[in-house]
């Protein structure tokens, strides 16, 4: 049978006067009032990291993208000097008919470049020395035209 001292109701305590008085315990933060800081602080923080690495990335991609634009500008004139210059060397040597220079120009334009020079070379004036231009787009425009220079004319002898 159940003890007959043991009750079912539990008995309130009685806490001595010096406890009752004293203030709770303070909680123990790491980070200052406010809700700033410690681990709920930094929620988001990752994201300002994920657009910032991202808008890093995106500007050297621009940069880069530039660089080989100005490239591609620069192989560009340089192919067109190069076909200029064979083409007013043989003009100039008599294979072809007309102006040595005019026919420069004409494989410049033809080649999306602008012929800036054209010069036969003496004292045979059958060399001649061709600078063309290609404008640049864009941001890169304020740097000037990619230039290309080339000279054409026979072989040399022995």
């Amino acid at each position: 049978m159940a003890d007959p001292t043991a009750s079912a109701v539990p008995r309130p305590v009685t806490l001595p006067e010096s406890a009752r008085s004293a203030p709770p315990p303070a909680a123990h933060h790491d980070h200052p009032p406010g809700g700033r800081g410690g681990p709920d602080g930094d929620r988001g923080s990752g994201t300002v990291h994920a657009l910032t690495l991202t808008m890093v990335l995106g500007v050297l991609l621009l940069a880069v993208l530039m660089l080989a634009q100005a490239g591609i500008a620069t192989h560009r004139a340089g192919k067109a000097a190069d076909l200029a210059a064979l083409a007013a060397a043989d003009t100039a040597r008599g294979l072809v008919a007309g102006d040595p220079c005019t026919a420069a120009a004409d494989v410049a334009r033809r080649n999306g470049a602008e012929l800036e020079r054209c010069e036969l070379v003496e004292p045979e004036r059958v060399v001649v020395d061709v600078r063309t231009t290609v404008a640049l787009d864009g941001p890169l425009a304020r740097f000037g035209a990619a230039r290309g220079v080339s000279r054409a004319g026979p072989p040399e002898g022995p």
